[in-house]
Order: structure tokens, then C-alpha cells, then sequence
């Protein structure tokens, strides 16, 4: 019979760290979770990040040995935004550092970060149009979307300028090009529900083209009022969309709260 997965976690870290940041922990690790639950994992590789209430120059992410479903909210590492750990070391994912950070210093209004490897994801990252505007979710990513070069892996530090270029100023997401997605929010449940959104169009995208089908595409202004819509539903904060996958992921399993 095979043996239950070991959960890593830190019974004593909880009295040691600010409530806000455990909080923090918590979301994070039910991130995690929720990314293996609905099958976005790829074994240890990908990476979800979180800013550090309070510490906007530091950052938690789960070491690279762990796989989602083994993370917990003491087991997450905190990092500063050279890939520096602020206590515990343990290693991480070279890109991790790349991607998350680019992201993290150049955008003050983002605080959680999303990449993932699915296999929707990697296949609208090498088509050559991207992402098309066919149905109202996928307007959510009208404009509101880069697109960035693949470059290699991403562990060279040069690339992060390029990769916040790529981003803007106002992008919630961009399509890593012949890599993957990556959706980012001020919250880690705006972010995870962003991906599932665009891993949601992104099928169904590739549904329609393999239909053969002609695609029927709203009018630009039409795109970008929708657009607009769903801004304001961003600003909101996405509080009851988190609230209810952490009730979900209750049902399944708590022990991402150790």
C-alpha cells in the first residue's frame, strides 16, 4: 500500500512571524494546493509567489523539492528580490527568481504572481496569433496581456527588464512565448483565478480552431468595454472567489494551514 505524502511544515514558525505574514503563508500554500488539485502541477517545477505583507522587498515562494501538494504554509521560504533567502535556505528554482522578481519590482500594485506549465498554456504560447476574443471571458485579457520572447530558461538576471517590459503597466498577464502563462494580482486569489480564466479560454480556444470553423470576433469596442467590466470586478478584490476555494480545499485536505 503505498505511504501517505510527507508534509513538511514548522509547528513552531507560527508564533514566531507576524499574523499578517502567516495569513499570507496560508494563501499561498492553499495556492499551491489548489494549482495541484485541478492539475496546473508539473511535478516540483512551476512557482506561485506572494509579496510579504508589510515587506514589499521580500517575497515567499515554496522550496524547489517540494511538489504542490506537499506544501504547507510553515514550509514556504522567504526571499528577497535578489533571490536572497531571509532565514531559512533552502534551494529554489532558478527561474523563480527571473520571472517572479521582474514582475515583483516593477510593478508596486502586484503582489501575487502565477507560472504555470499546462498543457493549454504551452500550446496558446507558441501560436503564432495568441490569444483570441471570442466569448466574454476571454475579453478579461483584451489588451490587458503581454506577450514575452522566450529567451532560453530563464535563470539569466539580464532577462528581467525585458520581461517587465513585456509586461507594461497595466498587463495582468502575459503569455510566455513558447514557455507558458503567467497571470499576476494584488492578491493571490485574484491571480489564481485569473489563470483559471485564461487556462479556461485558452481550451477553448484551441477547441474552436481544431473545429475548422470560422471564429466570430466581437468589435474592438466591444472587447474593451467588456475589458473595462472586468476591471472593475479586479478592483473589487475577488474575496468570495478565494473564500470559496479555501473552502473547497478544506473539504480535501487542511494541512496546508501548518
Amino acid at each position: 500500500m503505498a505511504q501517505p505524502t510527507p508534509i513538511r511544515k514548522d509547528p513552531t514558525l507560527r508564533n514566531s512571524i507576524p499574523p499578517a505574514e502567516w495569513e499570507a503563508r496560508v494563501d499561498l500554500a492553499a495556492a499551491y494546493r489548489y494549482a495541484q488539485l485541478v492539475g496546473w502541477n508539473e511535478g516540483i517545477f512551476n512557482h506561485i509567489t506572494l509579496r510579504v505583507p508589510g515587506e514589499p522587498d521580500h517575497f515567499l515562494i515554496k522550496p524547489h523539492e517540494l511538489t504542490f501538494e506537499e506544501v504547507t504554509a510553515s514550509s514556504l521560504l522567504k526571499l528577497d528580490m535578489e533571490g536572497r533567502p531571509i532565514g531559512e535556505d533552502k534551494p529554489i528554482n532558478p527561474a523563480a527568481t527571473t520571472i517572479h522578481t521582474a514582475v515583483l519590482m516593477a510593478r508596486p500594485d502586484i503582489n501575487a504572481v502565477m507560472h504555470v506549465h499546462t498543457e493549454e498554456g504551452i500550446a496558446i504560447s507558441a501560436l503564432k496569433g495568441g490569444l483570441k476574443f471570442f466569448c466574454q471571458d476571454s475579453m478579461n485579457f483584451y489588451n490587458r496581456t503581454g506577450y514575452h520572447d522566450f529567451e532560453g530558461i530563464a535563470t539569466d538576471p539580464d532577462e528581467c527588464a525585458r520581461l517587465a517590459r513585456d509586461l507594461g503597466e497595466k498587463n495582468h498577464t502575459v503569455v510566455l512565448r513558447n514557455h507558458g502563462l503567467l497571470t499576476t494580482g494584488h492578491s493571490i486569489g485574484r491571480a489564481v483565478t485569473t489563470m483559471s480564466m485564461l487556462i479556461r479560454v485558452a481550451d477553448a480556444q484551441l477547441r474552436l480552431m481544431a473545429s475548422g470553423g470560422e471564429i466570430l470576433e466581437p468589435k474592438p469596442e466591444v472587447c474593451e468595454h467588456t475589458a473595462l467590466q472586468f476591471d472593475k470586478q479586479r478592483n473589487s478584490g475577488g474575496k468570495p472567489e478565494w473564500a470559496a476555494i479555501l473552502r473547497k480545499l478544506d473539504r480535501v485536505d487542511q494541512t496546508f494551514r501548518d
